[in-house]
C-alpha cells in the first residue's frame, strides 16, 4: 500500500488503528499459543478476538509468519470451545480469573459465561475466511471439527430452550442487563427453529430470547461451512450443518420479520416467537446494520434497505445526532454516547462514496485527540468517552480505510477531508 505522509489526521489514525491489536493486545505463550486481549480487559472475547484480527486476512497468504499466528488463533478458539462452548470470553491460563462471581460458577479457564450465539458463529467466521484468503485447509484438523460439532450441538439445543437446556446465568447486584431472569433461564421463548441466545454482542441480555442478527449470521456460516466440511471427509457434518442452516432460516421468514408503517417490512432485533418484537440495533457486531459486512446479504438487498433506514433514523431508540456526531450507539453505554465501530459498519455496507467520506471525516474529528478509536463517545462532546483501550474499534477502523484504498476511494476522500479542513495530504 502506498503510505500518506505523516502529518497530523488520517496517516497517524490509520497507522496506529491498524496495528493495534497486533501491537498491542496479541500474545504469543511461552508454549507457543496465540491469545488475544480485548484491550483494557485482560480476556479474549471468542467474538472481538475475530473481529480485531480479521483486516489482516489480506496479507496472510504472503506472510508466512502472520498466518500461523492466526492458525494458532483459529486453534486456541476451537480448544477454547471444547472447554466450555457457553462461555464468550476465556483466560489466558486456568487462573480461575472471572469478571464476576457468577452461578452457576464458572470454570478456571472461564473468565465469563454469558451465552451468546454470535460468539460461536465468529469462530467459524475466521476460519472460514482464513481458509477462503489463504486456499489452506490443513488447519481444520480433529480439534476444529471436533469444536465445529460441538458448535452445532449447542446452536441445535437452543432451538428448543424451554425443553432441552441447561444453561442457566446468574449475576447478583448488577443491572438488570447483566442477569438473566427466571433464575438464569431467561424470558419465554417458543420453538421457532430459531436458536436462542442469552446475551446480545454488547454483553447485554437480550429481552427476547432469539436474537435475529446473530440468527442471520449462523444460518449463513453453517450454509459456508457445509461444503467445507463435506470436501475435507466430514460429510455427515456437512449435511446437519445444511439442516439446521434451513431451519433457522425458515424461523427468521416466520418470525423475525415486522410490518412497519413508515419503513415497510424489516427486520426484527429480539423475537421470542409468541408475538413479542423488539425493534432497534445496537452498535456491536453481528446488528441489523451489519448484515452485509458479515456476508449475509447484499447492501443493495431490498430487505436489507429498509431495515437499514429504520436503524439509521430517530425511530431506532439506540440512534443519536448531535453537533460532532449522528450514529448507532447502544444501551451497553450512556445514552447519547456514539459507537465508531458502528459509524466504521456504516460505513462498509453505505452505498455511496460520498457516505464513506463523511463518516471518515467524522471519525478523525470525535477521537479527543487520542488517534486512537473509543468504545463510545457522546454525540456533542467526544471529549467524553468509554474506554480509551479497545482493540477491536481500531481494527474496524483499519478495515475501512483499507476497503476505501482498495476500491479506490482514498484520493477522493483525503480531498474531502482536506475540504473539511482535516490536515492530511494526498496519497504519494
Amino acid at each position: 500500500m502506498e503510505m500518506l505522509e505523516p502529518v497530523n489526521g488520517l496517516p497517524e489514525m490509520f497507522a496506529r488503528c491498524f496495528l493495534s491489536t497486533l501491537e498491542s493486545t496479541a500474545r504469543v505463550t511461552d508454549d507457543g499459543d496465540a491469545y488475544v486481549i480485548t484491550g483494557d480487559i485482560e480476556a479474549m472475547w471468542l467474538r472481538d478476538s475475530t473481529e480485531q484480527v480479521l483486516h489482516y486476512l489480506r496479507f496472510a497468504p504472503e506472510d508466512e509468519e502472520l498466518a500461523a499466528w492466526i492458525e494458532k488463533m483459529i486453534s486456541r478458539q476451537a480448544r477454547n470451545v471444547l472447554i466450555d462452548p457457553y462461555a464468550n470470553a476465556f483466560n489466558c491460563g486456568p487462573n480461575g480469573r472471572h469478571g464476576y462471581e457468577d452461578q452457576p460458577k464458572a470454570g478456571p479457564w472461564i473468565w465469563e459465561r454469558k451465552y451468546e450465539l454470535d460468539s460461536l458463529c465468529h469462530v467459524f467466521l475466521l476460519a472460514l475466511r482464513y481458509g477462503e484468503v489463504t486456499e489452506r485447509t490443513a488447519f481444520m484438523d480433529d480439534v476444529f471439527f471436533s469444536a465445529a460439532e460441538k458448535m452445532m450441538e449447542i446452536i441445535e439445543t437452543e432451538q428448543r430452550h424451554e425443553q432441552k437446556s441447561a444453561y442457566r446465568f446468574q449475576r447478583f447486584d448488577c443491572p438488570p442487563s447483566d442477569t438473566l431472569k427466571r433464575e438464569g433461564r431467561g424470558t419465554p421463548v417458543a420453538y421457532t427453529g430459531m436458536s436462542w441466545s442469552g446475551f446480545r454482542p454488547s454483553d447485554d441480555a437480550c429481552e427476547y430470547g432469539y436474537f435475529i442478527p446473530a440468527n442471520l449470521f449462523a444460518a449463513v456460516m453453517l450454509e459456508r461451512f457445509a461444503p467445507v466440511a463435506e470436501k475435507l471427509g466430514h460429510a455427515e457434518l456437512g449435511a446437519r450443518a445444511r439442516r439446521l442452516a434451513a431451519e433457522i432460516r425458515r424461523g427468521i421468514e416466520k418470525f423475525g420479520l415486522v410490518k412497519t408503517e413508515e419503513f415497510g417490512e424489516i427486520y426484527a432485533y429480539e423475537t421470542d416467537g409468541m408475538g413479542h418484537y423488539r425493534l432497534m440495533d445496537d452498535a456491536n457486531i453481528p446488528s441489523l446494520l451489519s448484515l452485509p459486512y458479515l456476508g449475509i446479504c447484499r447492501a443493495d438487498d431490498p430487505l436489507y434497505l429498509r431495515t437499514r433506514a429504520f436503524v439509521l433514523s430517530r425511530q431506532n431508540p439506540y440512534y443519536f445526532e448531535g453537533s460532532a456526531a449522528k450514529g448507532v450507539g447502544s444501551p451497553h453505554t450512556p445514552e447519547n454516547f456514539v459507537w465508531p465501530i458502528a459509524l466504521c459498519v456504516q460505513g462498509l455496507t453505505a452505498a455511496v462514496p460520498k457516505e464513506r467520506a463523511e463518516l471518515l471525516h467524522t471519525l478523525l474529528t470525535t477521537h479527543a485527540d487520542t488517534a486512537r478509536m473509543h468504545e463510545s463517545f457522546n454525540k456533542d462532546d467526544p471529549s467524553a468517552f468509554t474506554r480509551s483501550w479497545f482493540a477491536w474499534a481500531n481494527s474496524m477502523f483499519g478495515e475501512l480505510v483499507m476497503q476505501m484504498y482498495e476500491q479506490g476511494e482514498l484520493e477522493d476522500a483525503v480531498q474531502h477531508l482536506l475540504d473539511k479542513g482535516i490536515k492530511v495530504i494526498k496519497c504519494v
